[in-house]
């Protein structure tokens, strides 16, 4: 009985809180490719926000929300009890120990497995938040060797713009303004490819999203 009452309240929580980032933000989500992508499949986005996962998991069609779940870092989402349920039991986190000294688990392993279970994933190869004047910090190599262990696996870019001015690093209070996401077209690491060619592809694929001005519309989101 407790964990259906568990389960549901998760499910409150997480509907609850992107209904929050949806009236603060009025955000939507653009395709700019009309390009089919497989699912499951990894999108992997430009990062400034605690918020960046849950615009991207807000914007998505309802049964492909279902099956998402943002990749995140296990020493923060572990650190109260507060944060636990809301990354592990509303939004279904898959937790990655960042420091090596504590990680029991392989990242990369861990994500295949959830690609093999059928879950999609919202990853941020950046590493960490983008406080810099530079528009894009270079792509760490994981995302490298997760299209490496599943090379049948689309890899959509997705640019999310304005949420940085929204909730800045180190704020709590969200500042009204418009976001909107762009989900690009999706790539597959090529056989051969190198990580840095491959690295490289998907920084100008993720870049070329910032500066789109005439998306076409998929997959539930809307045409602007």
């Amino acid at each position: 009985m407790r964990l259906v009452v568990r389960r549901f309240a998760a499910g409150f929580v997480a509907a609850l809180i992107g209904f929050l980032a949806r009236l603060i933000t009025a955000v939507r989500g653009v395709r700019h490719s009309d390009e089919a992508y497989t699912e499951p499949c990894v999108f992997y986005a430009n990062h400034a926000s605690h918020g960046d996962f849950i615009l991207i998991w807000t914007v998505l069609p309802p049964g492909l929300r279902a099956e998402t779940r943002p990749v995140a870092g296990a020493d923060y989402w572990q650190a109260s009890r507060l944060r636990r349920f809301i990354g592990v039991d509303a939004f279904r986190s898959l937790l990655i120990a960042r420091n090596g000294e504590h990680a029991d688990i392989d990242p990369i392993t861990a994500m295949a497995e959830a690609l093999d279970q059928g879950s999609s994933l919202i990853v941020f190869p950046e590493g960490t938040r983008n406080t810099t004047e530079d528009r894009l910090l270079p792509l760490k190599s994981g995302i490298f060797h997760l299209a490496e262990a599943r090379p049948d696996v689309d890899f959509v870019p997705v640019w999310i713009s304005n949420l940085n001015r929204v909730l800045p690093k180190g704020e709590f209070l969200p500042v009204p303004l418009l976001c909107v996401v762009r989900f690009g077209a999706a790539l597959r690491l090529d056989p051969g490819e190198s990580k840095a060619a491959f690295l490289e592809r998907a920084r100008d694929r993720l870049l070329a999203l910032a500066d789109e001005d005439e998306p076409v519309c998929n997959r539930g989101t809307e045409q602007s």
